[in-house]
């Protein structure tokens, strides 16, 4: 089948069940991917049927309400951020059972520049892949909002700290990634974000110790304090 701008959504889904591969969904169970609707697609074809089929809104909603995995990180591609409504947000997040596609829509609500309602928000919310879609939010913030004030994603911190006791996996993994990618978007905000690496990894708490010591070991390498041009820089590598 042939994709193209105008195709709908029942045709996109039609084609990428063409492509099913079991052997791709068996690597993607060993990574935690939840596969019960997922069609083995990498993001690699997803990228390449994206650029076929463009953006478009409306089909967007429609892919996402397919419930196929493929299918919604496909609305999340071909989405329009500055169409994409909170409601819109809120109903994608409550859909989420599944790590890899938490990141994805993250990117899109950053780019909607829902950041300041959502993060707060979803932190807040006690399920795994919500609270995760906040620190998500914030690791993306930290990458893709160039022109934003060092302070806006500094202000982040104290949520960072306030959650690195959840111990579940995709929560503390999403609170270290928020944590490294604010220490390592400039010189400015790697100081405070490495104060706070320093101070988790003394925690005694298991899960924030973690987080710390990881996000202390990056942040403290010669490559990032390299790129960042930190002279100086005060570390602990022995935490590590």
């Amino acid at each position: 089948m042939s994709l193209s701008p105008t195709s709908g959504a029942g045709d996109i889904i039609e084609h990428l069940r063409t492509l099913r591969s079991q052997e791709n969904l068996a690597g993607m169970a060993r990574f935690g991917i939840v596969t019960e609707t997922a069609l083995g697609l990498s993001n690699v074809e997803l990228h390449r049927i994206t650029r076929l089929v463009k953006v478009n809104h409306a089909r967007a909603l429609e892919l996402w309400q397919s419930g196929i995995r493929e299918a919604r990180i496909l609305a999340a591609f071909t989405a329009d951020p500055k169409t994409l409504t909170l409601d819109d947000a809120r109903l994608w997040a409550d859909d989420c059972n599944s790590w890899e596609v938490v990141d994805t829509i993250a990117d899109v609500f950053v780019a909607a520049r829902f950041e300041q309602v959502l993060i707060p928000e979803f932190a807040a919310d006690t399920r795994e892949f919500v609270r995760r879609i906040a620190f998500a939010m914030i690791a993306t913030a930290a990458v893709h909002l160039k022109k934003e004030p060092d302070a806006s994603l500094l202000a982040w911190l104290p949520l960072i700290e306030r959650h690195a006791k959840d111990e579940r996996n995709f929560v503390k993994k999403a609170v270290n990634w928020a944590l490294r990618q604010i220490g390592k978007r400039n010189a400015a905000c790697h100081s405070p974000a490495l104060a706070l690496a320093q101070k988790l990894a003394g925690s005694t708490d298991r899960t924030a110790r973690w987080i710390g010591k990881d996000a202390l070991r990056e942040l403290s390498s010669d490559k990032v304090l390299a790129r960042l041009g930190v002279v100086g820089a005060s570390t602990d590598r022995a935490q590590s």
